[in-house]
Order: structure tokens, then sequence, then C-alpha cells
């Protein structure tokens, strides 16, 4: 099977990601769509194994298999996690409804982690951008401000929530270059420190629901090979 063919014919879930998703779209804003898709599992039971990814068919799309799926987002991937918080959902079958209806189980408090290490690492190229260009790229910046906010709202309200709402403009300033890099430093040092006091008291649990997420795996694995039988 062609790994498009996974993409195309089994789907569970797609949604739209990216400026769109965040309310920071400008008329020059692509369209991210992103993806699950369960691949059939007498797939599986063969030398070569189906992949964990497919990019395309179209442009600006990237799915990954369910298992790959909930792999990463048992880890508390920001990427993941936003993506199964999109507000933007183009589709969704039974499957990919009761994927959704596991969010909660993919939450906890390792996500403190793994979205203050994500936009460490950001920070560490936009520091890079100012020492050799005197400048970071603006649009960066601000997907970092928007990163550590939705962390620290995450860890102190235990839901995620993609959509930046009424900050919209705040953010937007950012992109065009409006707000020193020194008042930005000062943002994101805030937001961290904000995001490390939130965990501390944070509602959600100290693990994400693995035994949960691996029940709707196996029995979606089952059901798959039935049909095929």
């Amino acid at each position: 099977m062609r790994p498009e063919s996974l993409v195309t014919d089994h789907t569970i879930y797609a949604c739209v990601m990216g400026s769109r998703a965040f309310g920071l779209a400008t008329e020059d804003s692509d369209t991210d769509r992103r993806g699950v898709f369960l691949a059939p599992t007498p797939l599986f039971w063969r030398f070569d194994k189906p992949p964990t990814h497919v990019e395309g068919p179209a442009e600006e799309q990237f799915s990954w298999e369910l298992e790959r799926f909930c792999e990463l987002a048992l880890r508390g991937n920001p990427n993941i996690l936003e993506c199964l918080h999109s507000p933007l959902v183009e589709y969704a079958d039974a499957t990919g409804r009761e994927l959704l209806a596991l969010r909660g189980a993919f939450l906890s408090r390792k996500v403190h982690g793994t979205f203050v290490r994500y936009a460490h690492g950001q920070r560490g190229k936009l520091d890079a951008d100012v020492r050799t260009h005197g400048a970071p790229r603006w649009k960066h910046a601000m997907h970092l401000l928007r990163l550590l906010t939705s962390a620290r709202d995450l860890l102190h309200t235990g839901v995620l929530t993609v959509d930046v709402g009424d900050r919209r403009e705040e953010l937007l300033e950012v992109r065009h270059g409006e707000v020193p890099w020194a008042e930005l430093e000062t943002r994101m040092n805030r937001l961290t420190a904000e995001a490390e006091e939130a965990a501390a008291h944070s509602p959600l649990p100290q693990e994400p629901d693995r035994r949960r997420v691996e029940d709707f795996l196996v029995r979606t694995r089952r059901v798959s090979a039935l049909r095929a039988a």
C-alpha cells in the first residue's frame, strides 16, 4: 500500500493547525493540515511495517499513524497535543471521535517539561538571531510567547486552549516587530516563571492515563484485524 493511500483511505482524524488554528492568521498565512491515520492491522504482520508518518499528499499536510500519534501525545509533545485540541476539525470518523474523547487522558504535569523544554530550544534560536542579525525572527518570537502562555494556562487550569482569543492583537504586534526585544525577553522570563509556579499546584495528574489509551489502541487494532478477516 502506498503511503499516500494510508492518508486518503484510512484517515480517522484531520484538522487545521498553525496560525489559522491559533487565531493568528493573516492574508498570507498557509493552511497547515494535520491528521491521524489508522494503518490496517494486517500491514503490521509483514516484514515491512507501515510508516509512522506520511507527508502529503496535499501541500502543507502531515499525518501520523495512530500508534505513533498516541505515543507522542503520552510524552506530552506540544505539537501533538495542540493537534488534538485544534478548534478547526475537518474530519473525524467514529474512531477519530473516540480519540478526541481521550484528550484528557494524554494530559499530565509532564507538559511542563515538554512545553518549556521546547520553548527553551526555540529561545536559543532567537537569541542566536539577535546576536547574528541584531533582531529575532519576529514570527517565531510571537509563536514562542503563544506557546509559553499556553503552557502556563494549561498547567494552571488543566485545559489546553489553542486559539489565542483576545491576545491576537498583542501577539501580532510582536510579529510585526513593534515590540522591543528586551521587552519580549522580560515577557518570556515571566511566563516561564509563572509556568513553573503553576506546575507545582496544577490540577493535572502526575502521569497520563497510559492504560486507557492503550486499551483504545488495542481495541482499534483488533477491530481492524477482524474487518480484514
